[in-house]
């Protein structure tokens, strides 16, 4: 039986929707042998070298545990390293490794790839304008 999504559901919507662009990312991400999520932590780990589990957790607006859950192929690989850092010598610093780069460089060609297929099907303003209101949510 198919019922209809509800109309006034925000968070339904929402959520429907990022799983269907996910699939899109997932089908073009996966010839680069990584995942959306994980392609989203190497990218910032390049963008903000030394960032702490914390400070990743926050920048992805994800749980810690689920940071600790997508890094651990990462870190086995040899994608991403984790040292002690810090004043202290306290504080878990995350680095994106040669081959982290390496990777990151492939599967950049196939996340445009992906950045593409989706603006020719939803309007390359519109994707802009979404991504505009999508940061400002999370920004607030």
């Amino acid at each position: 039986m198919h019922t209809r999504p509800p109309r006034h559901d925000d968070c339904f919507a929402l959520r429907q929707a990022a799983r269907h662009i996910s699939q899109l990312y997932e089908r073009h991400l996966s010839a680069a042998g990584i995942t959306p999520t994980q392609f989203s932590i190497v990218s910032a780990l390049e963008r903000s070298p030394d960032m702490t589990m914390a400070e990743l957790a926050q920048a992805m607006v994800m749980e810690r545990t689920t940071v600790v859950r997508v890094l651990q192929p990462l870190l086995r690989s040899g994608l991403v390293s984790a040292e002690l850092g810090g004043s202290c010598q306290r504080r878990l610093q995350l680095t994106l490794t040669e081959s982290g780069r390496t990777k990151l460089a492939d599967a950049q060609r196939h996340f445009q790839a992906a950045q593409e297929e989706f603006e020719a099907k939803f309007g390359r303003r519109k994707a802009a304008r979404l991504r505009r209101e999508l940061f400002r949510l999370t920004s607030e």
